[in-house]
């Protein structure tokens, strides 16, 4: 039997696995977990036990910046920060629609973009901002999909893009250069959904509005919020501006660093143990989807399956790649989660960089795709959690209505990146 057969059976052994663990509803991770080991028995690895430690703590990096910025930013949230933000954007532009749209945005892309994980935008400002929505009469379907959208921009926009950090990873490129090109298609891209899917909004009822919110300590103060991320912002820089005389923090460090400085200048007494431990069980399925990723994508290298997926992937003629990004992204984060990046990402931006196309250019426009299979079953988490947060009645299929074309418009500008990321590599170096 050739090797190439012999990676086709284990394959097919990993995918009818996952199927059946899903079928008797098995969670993702769990099902991604037998899949490897039952591609690993096939392969007459047994249970490796070496390989199963070494690709659970493949992604340990990443969880630690998902943790530390989602702690920063349920302190932020619980002192008391997130709301009075709210607040006093409503009191001043509560008449003014098109500048509420816009600092909406800002307000659902910031946790997203700090921490890499779309639940968490929909968690700290998605419920808050489907109040501010609702008064605005925008239907509860609709300021669901605002919020599903906005999520899953702020989870590709930097600094902590996932998938961009997962498939740099598994091709060794530094995660460098994708700042510009991540943030101009999603805060363009976020703005134009917004004012889609809202522009029939009316003037907020300011009255209506903050008796619904929650109240903000009367000390809280904007200092109090923008001192923790200008220390954040510090710390970026410094050691940009002086590389040689400053050791490397680190993003999980400087998170802490922030949430440190919010949780000592919060107005109220917070209990660090109870948020902590809060953060942790908001992430499991996070932390429990990576590790399993790292499983998985370490026993398909051990067994040949990662070579033939990147060898198919490779020999497709290139228009048939181009055409089929559209299909092939959203589908593969719906079933893998953020394991599509490693499996399928790695070997598409192989492919990209052989061919002469700029690597980053094109995994930032793969990047911006990825998340709209977060609205997919089997797991469609982010939407899920987002109906249930908005408080939308009726049937899920409303909200991939109102998705639709949104999702059209940011499916043609991310597989436009990719094919013209040549002539967009000025990006890299701004």
């Amino acid at each position: 039997m050739s090797m190439t057969t012999s990676a086709q059976i284990i394959l097919a052994v990993m995918v009818a696995t996952y199927i059946i663990a899903k079928a008797l509803k098995v969670s993702t991770e769990l099902s991604m977990l037998a899949a490897a080991l039952a591609g690993a028995l096939a392969g007459g690895a047994g249970i490796p036990a070496r390989h199963i430690v070494e690709g659970a703590f493949t992604y340990l990096d990443i969880i630690l910046i998902f943790i530390t910025a989602t702690l920063f930013m349920n302190i932020l949230k619980e002192s008391g920060g997130v709301a009075h933000v709210i607040r006093g954007i409503l009191r001043k532009f509560h008449r003014k629609k098109s500048i509420l749209f816009i600092l909406i945005t800002l307000l659902l892309l910031l946790p997203g973009a700090l921490t890499g994980a779309g639940s968490v935008t929909v968690l700290i400002t998605g419920g808050m901002i489907a109040v501010v929505l609702g008064y605005m009469d925008i239907s509860k379907p609709r300021a669901a999909a605002i919020i599903f959208i906005l999520a899953g921009l702020s989870a590709a926009a930097p600094p902590v893009s996932l998938w961009a950090m997962l498939t740099a990873a598994g091709v060794n490129m530094p995660y460098v250069g994708f700042f510009l090109p991540l943030l101009l298609p999603c805060l363009l891209l976020s703005l134009l959904v917004i004012f889609i899917l809202g522009w029939k909004g009316k003037p907020v009822n300011l009255e209506k509005a903050l008796k619904e919110l929650p109240e903000a300590p009367p000390q809280m103060n904007w200092i109090r919020i923008t001192l923790p991320f200008c220390v954040f912002l510090f710390l970026v820089l410094a050691g940009r501006i002086w590389p040689h005389s400053l050791p490397i923090v680190g993003l999980p460090m400087m998170f802490m660093a922030s949430a440190c400085v919010s949780l000592l200048l919060s107005p109220v007494k917070l209990n660090f143990l109870r948020i902590s431990r809060e953060t942790v069980h908001q992430l499991l399925p996070l932390i429990g989807t990576l590790t399993c990723v790292g499983i998985l994508v370490q026993i398909m290298t051990l067994t040949g399956v990662r070579g033939l997926i990147a060898i198919t992937i490779v020999t497709l003629p290139l228009i048939a790649v181009f055409l089929t990004l559209s299909i092939v992204l959203p589908a593969s984060e719906a079933v893998l989660m953020w394991g599509a990046a490693p499996v399928l990402g790695v070997p598409l931006v192989l492919l990209f960089n052989t061919i002469g196309l700029n690597p980053i250019i094109a995994l930032a426009g793969m990047s911006i795709i990825w998340p709209l299979g977060d609205a997919l079953p089997p797991t469609a988490i982010i939407g899920r959690l987002t109906v249930h947060t908005v408080g939308m009645k009726g049937r899920y299929s409303q909200l991939l209505k109102h998705c639709l074309i949104p999702a059209i418009i940011i499916i043609i500008v991310g597989t436009l990146m990719v094919v013209f990321s040549k002539k967009l590599a000025f990006l890299t170096l701004l």
